[in-house]
Formats: C-alpha cells, sequence, structure tokens
C-alpha cells in the first residue's frame, strides 16, 4: 500500500491505527487529525457511534469560543464541501444547535441551506443579538442561490410563457412569417421552389388576462427545511414576473399566507416556523379560496405527505380541485438531497387521482414548471427528465 492511502487510513482510523500503519503525521496532518477527533471521538464519548475508532480524546465543549476554534480549524484543512458535512455531523451528533445563537459563531460558519434550515428552526428562541447576524448568514446563502437559479428559471419560464401566448393566426397580417417558414421547413415543396406550411403561426400578442396563477403551498415539518429554503427563492423570482401570478402559502397545523412579503426570501424564510404538527388538508382548504380561475392554476404542494388531519378530506380536497381543471403537482422534496422519507400510502392515493409525486432537484424545477405552464403531463414529464415517481405514482 502506497504512503498516501496508508496516510488516509491513519487519518480516517484515528490514533489507535498509529502503530498499525506505521504513519506519523507532520504537522498539518495532525491539526487536521485533532479537529477530526473533536467531533468524532467525542461523539463516541457521549455513547454514539462515531465513524473513527481509538481511544476518545478531544471533543467540542459546550461553549462557543471552543466550537469557533474547531469551525476555524476545519475551514482551514478541508475543502468548503467538506467543512458543509463536518458542520452538519457537529449540529446533528452533538446538539450544537443552541450555540448557534451565538453571534461570534455564526460569523465562523460556512453558510449552507442545511445551516440555513437550522438557523430558521431557532428563530422563535433567537436573542435579538443574534438576529441580525442570522439574517446575514441567510442572505449570503439566499444571494448564492438566487445567482446561480434565477437567471435559468426566467429563461425557461419565459420561454414556456411565450409559447402558450403565440396562438393561431385568424388573419393573414397576424402571422409571423419567419416563424412559420421556419416551424415548416420539413413542408418544402421542390417543384414548386417554395415551403406549404401546414401550420401558421402569430406574432405572439400576449392575452389580456395572465396566462397562468401559481400557488406554492409549503410543508414547515422540520425535514422540509431545505425545501423550504430552495421554496423561498423560487417564489420571489416566480412573483417577479410579471406574467404569473403567484402565491406563497406555508402550513403545519395552522397556515400562513406569505405572499406579501415575496418580494425577500429572507423575510419569507424568516416568517416560517419549522417543525410541528402536519394538517395539509386545512393547507388545502386555504389555497381553495385563493383560486380564481381553476382551469389556469397550477398548485405546487410540497409536502413529505405525512397528514396529520384528516386524511380523506385531504383526498377529496385533492379531487375537488382536479375536477375543477387545477393542475396539483406533489413534490416531496425541492432539494439536492434526494428522495425523503414520505408517506407511501398517500403518494399512491394522489396518484390514482391523477396527481403524480416526486422529488424534484433545484436545477429541474424550472423546467418543472416551463412544463406545468404548457399543460404537458407532468408524470410523462417526470419520466423523461429521469426522475422516478413516489412508489404507487408511476
Amino acid at each position: 500500500m502506497s504512503e498516501e492511502r496508508l496516510r488516509r487510513w491513519r487519518l480516517v482510523l484515528g490514533p489507535a491505527a498509529e502503530d498499525g500503519t506505521g504513519v506519523r503525521l507532520d504537522r498539518a496532518d495532525a491539526g487536521m487529525d485533532a479537529a477530526l477527533a473533536a467531533l468524532y471521538e467525542a461523539d463516541r464519548a457521549r455513547g454514539r457511534p462515531g465513524e473513527r475508532r481509538g481511544s476518545p480524546r478531544g471533543g467540542l465543549e459546550a461553549s462557543a469560543p471552543t466550537v469557533a476554534r474547531w469551525l476555524g480549524d476545519i475551514r482551514r484543512y478541508f475543502p468548503a464541501s467538506v467543512v458543509r458535512v463536518l458542520q452538519q455531523d457537529a449540529v446533528d451528533r452533538l446538539g450544537l444547535q443552541r450555540l448557534l445563537l451565538e453571534p461570534e459563531l455564526l460569523e465562523a460558519v460556512e453558510p449552507d441551506v442545511h445551516l440555513v434550515g437550522t438557523l430558521i428552526a431557532l428563530n422563535r428562541v433567537m436573542p435579538e443579538r443574534t438576529r441580525q447576524t442570522a439574517r446575514e448568514v441567510v442572505r449570503r446563502v439566499v444571494e448564492d442561490l438566487e445567482r446561480r437559479l434565477a437567471q435559468r428559471a426566467r429563461q425557461a419560464i419565459t420561454g414556456a410563457l411565450d409559447r402558450t401566448t403565440r396562438g393561431r393566426p385568424r388573419r393573414l397580417r397576424e402571422v409571423d412569417w419567419r416563424r412559420t417558414i421556419a416551424a415548416n421547413l420539413d413542408h418544402y415543396q421542390p417543384e414548386y421552389q417554395t415551403v406549404i406550411p401546414e401550420r401558421l403561426i402569430g406574432h405572439g400578442r400576449r392575452r389580456r388576462s395572465l396566462p397562468r396563477d401559481v400557488i406554492l403551498c409549503v410543508d414547515q415539518s422540520g425535514s422540509m427545511a431545505a425545501s423550504a429554503v430552495y421554496a423561498s427563492v423560487f417564489g420571489a423570482v416566480l412573483a417577479s414576473m410579471q406574467a404569473l401570478r403567484t402565491q406563497l402559502v406555508v402550513f403545519d397545523t395552522a397556515v400562513v399566507d406569505l405572499t406579501p412579503q415575496l418580494e425577500d426570501p429572507v423575510e419569507i424564510l424568516f416568517g416560517t416556523q419549522l417543525g410541528g404538527g402536519t394538517d395539509i388538508s386545512r393547507a388545502l382548504a386555504y389555497c381553495e379560496r385563493l383560486i380564481a380561475r381553476p382551469a389556469d392554476t397550477i398548485l405546487v404542494l410540497l409536502s413529505d405527505l405525512y397528514e396529520g388531519g384528516d386524511r380523506e378530506q385531504l383526498l377529496r380536497r385533492v379531487a375537488t380541485l382536479r375536477r375543477a381543471g387545477v393542475q396539483v403537482i406533489a413534490l416531496l422534496a425541492l432539494s439536492d438531497d434526494g428522495a425523503p422519507s414520505y408517506d407511501h400510502g398517500n403518494a399512491a392515493a394522489l396518484a390514482e387521482l391523477g396527481v403524480p409525486a416526486f422529488a424534484c432537484t433545484p436545477d429541474l424545477f424550472p423546467e418543472l414548471m416551463a412544463a406545468a405552464i404548457e399543460r404537458r403531463e407532468i408524470a410523462g414529464w417526470a419520466a423523461a427528465s429521469g426522475i422516478a415517481t413516489a412508489r404507487g405514482a408511476g
């Protein structure tokens, strides 16, 4: 085995492996080893299985200065992607949520979507001296997501809106000849040296009414934290497009309409309360009251479908919405984390009502909305995009 592989195994296995590998760590590796030991071996000493073997040593004592120094160490020794994993492990394994209420600690963290979810969950117990620092951390993450996702979303959705508003011309002066010829090149007739169009395309005068209404109905349960972050960003993007009328509703056992905050995703996030129970039926009842044009409405239900309220009433409401012509989409997650735990029975029941349920990555969400705006069949779009619908929703 090469010396480099032995070194890596030594760092993975911890100090107990030192004699077996014969590796002696230099100063930088020793610092890296100490940072890993402070998390994983302290975790083992608390009676929970860590990822490394060896006698427990080090540790992250329950004080903000100690954790802040550790955060500085891991940022020195590891790339940002690894730092985010270590931070999340520290929060999950060692119960450091309360320490995130210290402004000094927040200034040392590597911000990411999962950290934002943790901060939002702590929002109601956050002291005022921490709140501004927390908002700055959340805003950094939100602005990064907007830079990455907003332009793509606007391009995909604007293209879909343009295609839906370009109707069949009734008069010759309404024909867009450039687009018509381009769309009918397959019908070129050599003997006549011309194109005989099969389909005429108009100039695309926009309808006076809005093409589509969009309602984002977002579950606030703790498992949906990352999804709530992405939903706030996309909600703001959709709301910025004048051709759409976008509304945002969040719920647990209560329902809160955050549409007035859609201009600022940070305000949306601080208006949510992650955790608690779930009453999907109650949320859909509120959304029903918002619908003025059922046939032109897209309702995106973002939830793991664990219903704490009346399940039969939930299904009846979905059936009513579908009969009215509302396009209902159930997203189990809107994140890069893959499909979460979800209620398979409710997913199957929704599938029988014509509502596919699946997890969607943020990169694919713009294409999903474009498909919905164009009234394409969503289950077919998901299959073509390589997305597996939930069990029972195939």
